[in-house]
């Protein structure tokens, strides 16, 4: 989905209803972040690809709200003054499809980082895992993952992780307004959960695990929405340039 920045006298709106792409005035377009892509390869891909295309050295360009490299689906990128509209898109509702692997831990929550501890399954059922995820919902408070971009003392969290020191980071209040089991196929279960901006689902995963007196990690995570961008119309960043070719005549 491409979304066209235009000012009016309500302020600004948006729509997707223009003839011509104006990328410095400012173009917000949706993308389907690829698996091991980070935010930032989106990013560099766009802009790379559209001065080349417009004939310009610069352009500002950056994405609302980052997506881990190993999850998948909906990552918005802004165009020039469009950039500033940023804030307001992250603020958006998000919704995911998570899959966990209960019964085992790794230091970053998700794939990542190896297993690192073992624990019992054999006492969770379905009804055990309905009944957890069901005390999820509403406000909660959460602790940022340690490998995450969260800032302490002016530096990032994963930053200082790596680096083998400890990492304290505080909770946050956070609100899960769905969470439901799609599928449970012990000892791993897909959940799908819509909630507010800043909420962790690796961190989620966490505390789900230790609610269910085990642990567990997240093995496969798709965003599906940000507010009202849906993956279902989202460009594929692999094949922009194409994208951009058949949208010439709109571009020049």
């Amino acid at each position: 989905m491409v979304w066209y920045l235009l000012r009016n006298s309500r302020g600004i709106d948006y729509t997707v209803s223009l003839n011509v792409m104006d990328f410095q005035e400012g173009v917000i377009l949706a993308f389907d972040k690829p698996y091991r892509w980070t935010s930032f390869d989106v990013v560099g891909r766009v802009r790379r690809l559209i001065c080349n295309r417009i004939g310009v050295k610069k352009l500002k360009v950056g994405h609302a709200g980052t997506l881990d490299p190993l999850a998948t689906g909906v990552l918005i990128v802004c165009t020039g003054r469009a950039t500033k509209e940023i804030e307001k898109l992250q603020a958006g509702i998000k919704e995911y499809v998570a899959t966990i692997r209960l019964g085992a831990t790794t230091p970053s929550f998700d794939l990542e980082k190896p297993i690192d501890k073992i624990y019992p399954t054999e006492h969770i059922t379905q009804d055990l895992v309905e009944q957890i995820l069901k005390s999820f919902k509403g406000n909660i408070e959460q602790v940022p993952p340690k490998f995450s971009a969260c800032k302490v003392d002016g530096k990032r969290a994963y930053e200082i992780a790596r680096s083998g020191a400890d990492v304290k980071l505080k909770p946050k209040r956070l609100v899960i307004d769905e969470i439901e089991l799609i599928t449970c196929d012990l000892p791993e279960i897909t959940i799908r959960i819509v909630c507010s901006k800043g909420t962790y689902i690796r961190a989620l995963a966490r505390d789900i695990g230790r609610a269910l007196e085990s642990g567990a990690h997240l093995t496969s995570l798709r965003r599906t929405r940000v507010g009202d961008f849906k993956v279902e119309d989202c460009l594929d960043p692999e094949k922009f340039e194409e994208w951009l070719d058949r949208n010439r005549p709109a571009i020049d």
